[in-house]
């Protein structure tokens, strides 16, 4: 029914906006407590057993932050814990990978030229990614190599880019890119959720009953931090690549994808040794700048390289195809946006087709059908500024042949 696609859309739009949210909060929390951390001073007042201070400003008001390496002497009436941000970012990301792409597999997850599956073998080979790749990080940090701190991050880098070269024989480039900052983010968010909220009320609990805290926890969890906040920064590119299509629809997209890894931690270890007082490192922005020009090559190497879209009409959308609206739809699509979106875009400007969209076949035109009966048909979103001057007869001419199509298949 057609009335499901405009529900699922809001739907998508509101797992979407809690994401965003919830992500903003818990990334907010996580770049004050890394900067605050690195900016504490030790000084000779301080008590027993605070590892260093910290005096800032804001809102008009002085704050005193003082840390404790392990944990104070005595326990204080009232902990704020900061943990559901990490744990809501995660679930309504995941439910934004279920709605948009378990919900619009067909479309967004397989792309059948990459890899001939069924929906349900992309949708479990997805899961079983995010699950394995937490447990394969957590028996790294846990074997001998994660005594090494820098030995350690060189070889979960090595796992990332192959997670991101598999990603893409698997799915669509899109969705190899959002998958890429579904698998990290999984790491990140079990880090808080397995260990180092566990760690720190196994410390809470050892003081409220007398004991002395095992400086291990703390360790432990500083290496999970440490790790969460080099990989924040490729994250929230990943999670917001589906608006790059020259990153992730390009031959080369997963090693893209891993000089994006780089990148972060470049510009990371910038903010970090500022924060640390310890200088202003210039260089990392040298090497990120030609980090990224060298994205830019990679992005726009010969066509010839790039992987060729499937020519035939998939069966899920022949329906679409063969209904009787679709010749004029056709029409109107060629005439009002295949200018923009075509392998060869003819509109001054544009080198690539927005976020990968090719409108320039039959069949392609079918794929897309639900996108443009939510963009054209239902609403003005597309063309934007309807500046190839779409008549309001022509949209509801696509708003009739998805309808109509749909309801053939009631």
């Amino acid at each position: 029914m057609y009335e499901f696609a405009i529900a699922w859309e809001w739907l998508a739009f509101a797992a979407r906006w809690l994401h965003v949210v919830t992500a903003i909060a818990w990334i907010g929390s996580s770049f004050y407590f890394i900067a605050l951390d690195l900016g504490l001073v030790r000084r000779d007042h301080l008590p027993p057993g605070a590892y260093g201070e910290e005096w800032q400003v804001h809102g008009g008001g002085f704050y005193h932050i003082q840390k404790y390496l392990v944990a104070p002497a005595a326990m204080p009436e009232h902990l704020t814990w900061f943990k559901w941000e990490s744990y809501a970012t995660w679930l309504s990301g995941f439910a934004m990978l279920c709605i948009v792409y378990y919900g619009g597999a067909d479309l967004f997850l397989i792309d059948r030229h990459v890899l001939d599956i069924s929906a349900m073998t992309a949708i479990l080979i997805s899961l079983a990614s995010l699950g394995l790749g937490w447990i394969l990080y957590d028996l790294l940090c846990k074997s001998p190599v994660g005594k090494s701190t820098w030995g350690l991050m060189a070889l979960l880098y090595l796992v990332l880019v192959a997670m991101a070269w598999g990603y893409t024989q698997v799915f669509t480039g899109r969705a190899a890119f959002l998958h890429l900052g579904a698998f990290t983010a999984t790491i990140m968010s079990a880090n808080v959720f397995f260990i180092i909220i566990p760690n720190q009320k196994i410390v809470v609990g050892d003081l409220i009953a007398g004991r002395t805290p095992d400086p291990k926890l703390g360790a432990q969890a500083k290496q999970r931090s440490l790790h969460n906040n080099y990989l924040t920064l490729p994250v929230i590119f990943f999670m917001l690549s589906n608006h790059y299509p020259l990153a992730f629809a390009t031959a080369f997209n997963w090693v893209i994808a891993g000089l994006v890894f780089l990148m972060g931690v470049t510009i990371r270890h910038w903010f970090n040794t500022t924060h640390a007082r310890k200088g202003k490192p210039t260089w990392t922005w040298a090497v990120t700048a030609l980090l990224f020009i060298l994205v830019m090559w990679l992005s726009t190497v010969p066509e010839i390289l790039t992987v060729e879209e499937r020519a035939e009409t998939a069966p899920e959308f022949q329906r679409f195809a063969d209904n009787a609206h679709f010749p004029a739809v056709s029409e109107t699509i060629s005439t009002r946006c295949s200018m923009c979106h075509a392998a060869e875009p003819a509109y001054e400007g544009i080198v690539r087709p927005p976020n990968g969209v090719k409108l320039e076949s039959e069949a392609e035109i079918a794929a897309r059908a639900r996108e443009i009966y939510i963009q054209a048909g239902r609403s003005h979103a597309m063309p934007p500024g309807n500046i190839t001057e779409m008549t309001d007869e022509e949209r509801r001419l696509v708003t009739a042949w998805f309808e109509s199509a749909v309801g053939e298949t009631r």
